[in-house]
C-alpha cells in the first residue's frame, strides 16, 4: 500500500507517519516516493528526482538562495518501529537521526509559498552507509546545477542548537620497519614494535590547536586509533605500522592537514589512507546572519563530520541544526521530543518569511 503523506498535518503526524514507513539503507523507495508525490501537490514547487534522492525547488527570481537538507535513510531497525509516543516523547527509529528533520522540511516546503529566499528542499537516500553510495554525492556529480545555492542548512540532529561547518578528518599510517629474527636470539633483529614508542610518545605530548572561525572554536585532535604488526610469537617484528586519526578545523584543507601530519613524523614512512575535507560555517554572509537572528541562538563548533562538507566543495557554507540529541542516534532507545521538533520548524519558518 502506498503511503500519503499529509504536509498539512501537525508536524507531529507526520513524524509519525515517516517513522512508522522503514527506509533502511537501501530500501528508501517507498518514502522517496511518497516524498516526492507529497512535493509534486504543492504548485510553488518545481520537483525531480534522481534514483532515491528528492529535490523541490522555488524559482521566484529571489537574489538569494538557501539549500535545507536531509537524508531518508535509517541504520537497520532494532525492535523500535512502529514509533511509540509517551507524551512529549516519540520514540522509534529515525525519530532523531534524522525523520524528525525531515518532517519539518516537509512542513516548511508545503507551507512556505512566498518565501525571502529562494529554496532547494534536498530530501536523498544513502547516508548511513559507504560514503561512495551517498545520494547527495550522487546529485552533486550527476546534477551540481539542482544544489546551486548561497547557503545550506542540514537539519540533523544538534538538540536545537547551531554547530557551523565541520571538522575534517584523515587517517594516516605511520610505518616502522626493523629486522626479523628468532624471539631467542632477539639481539640478532630489530624489533619494529618497539620502534614505536617514540611515536606514541609523540602523539602522547602532541598539543592540539583550538581555531576560532566566525565565533566558532573547533579544537582538533591527534591520536593513535591501532597498531598492527607482529609475525609469530616466536619472532621479532620487522614491521609496525601506526594509525593515526587527525581532526583538524576546518581551515586548513585535507592537504595542508596531511603535511602537517608528514611533517610531525618527517623521519618515518607516513601514508595516507582516508581523508574527507572539513567544511567553514560562512556565519559572516548575509543569509547566515539573518538565520542565527531568526534562531536566536549562539553557534559552537561542529565535532565530527557531517554532509555539510559536501555543501562546502560546492562552495556553499553550511551549518547543522535540527532536532533530537544526537547521542541517541542509532541506539534502539533512540527518541525526540516532539516540543523541540516544533521549535525548530518555527525558527525555521520565522527565518524563511521574515521580511
Amino acid at each position: 500500500m502506498d503511503l500519503d503523506l499529509d504536509l498539512a498535518a501537525p508536524v507531529d503526524e507526520l513524524l509519525v507517519a515517516l517513522v512508522d514507513t522503514p527506509s533502511v539503507s537501501g530500501n528508501e523507495r517507498a518514502i522517496a516516493d511518497a516524498v516526492e508525490r507529497a512535493l509534486a501537490a504543492s504548485a510553488h514547487l518545481t520537483v525531480t528526482r534522481d534514483g532515491d534522492a528528492v529535490v523541490a525547488r522555488t524559482s521566484l527570481g529571489r537574489d538569494t538562495r538557501v539549500v535545507l537538507g536531509g537524508h531518508l535513510d535509517t541504520v537497520p531497525i532494532a525492535d523500535n518501529v512502529p514509533s511509540r509516543r509517551e507524551g512529549d516523547v516519540l520514540h522509534g527509529c529515525g525519530t532523531t537521526d534524522m525523520k524528525s528533520g525531515v518532517a519539518v522540511m516537509l512542513r516548511l516546503a508545503a507551507a512556505v509559498s512566498d518565501p525571502r529566499y529562494d529554496l532547494t528542499y534536498v530530501f536523498y537516500d544513502h547516508e548511513e552507509v559507504e560514503a561512495e553510495l551517498n545520494g547527495l554525492g550522487r546529485l552533486s556529480r550527476n546534477h551540481p546545477d539542482w544544489l546551486t545555492a548561497d547557503f545550506a542548512l542540514l537539519l540533523e540532529p544538534t538538540d536545537g542548537e547551531v554547530e557551523g561547518g565541520c571538522q575534517g578528518t584523515l587517517r594516516a599510517d605511520v610505518r616502522l620497519t626493523g629486522k626479523r629474527s628468532h624471539s631467542a636470539r632477539s639481539w640478532l633483529g630489530e624489533n619494529a614494535i618497539h620502534a614505536a614508542a617514540p611515536v606514541l610518545e609523540r602523539l602522547a605530548r602532541y598539543e592540539a590547536r583550538s581555531v576560532d572561525i566566525d565565533g566558532c572554536v573547533y579544537r582538533e585532535g591527534l591520536n593513535a586509533v591501532q597498531v598492527s604488526g607482529g609475525v609469530a610469537g616466536n619472532v621479532i617484528p620487522d614491521e609496525c605500522v601506526v594509525s593515526v586519526n587527525f581532526r583538524f578545523a576546518p581551515d586548513r584543507s585535507v592537504e595542508q592537514a596531511f603535511a602537517h601530519v608528514a611533517e610531525l613524523f618527517s623521519e618515518y614512512d607516513v601514508t595516507l589512507s582516508d581523508a574527507a575535507p572539513g567544511a567553514l560555517p560562512g556565519l559572516d554572509r548575509p543569509p547566515a546572519a539573518a538565520f542565527l537572528a531568526a534562531v536566536g541562538r549562539p553557534p559552537r563548533a561542529k565535532y565530527g563530520w557531517t554532509d555539510v562538507a559536501r555543501f562546502s566543495e560546492l562552495g556553499i557554507p553550511a551549518v547543522n541544526f535540527g532536532p533530537g540529541d544526537p547521542n541517541l542516534a542509532h541506539t534502539r532507545e533512540e527518541w525526540v521530543s516532539l516540543t523541540q521538533v516544533a521549535e525548530v520548524e518555527a525558527a525555521l519558518h520565522r527565518y524563511l518569511t521574515a521580511g
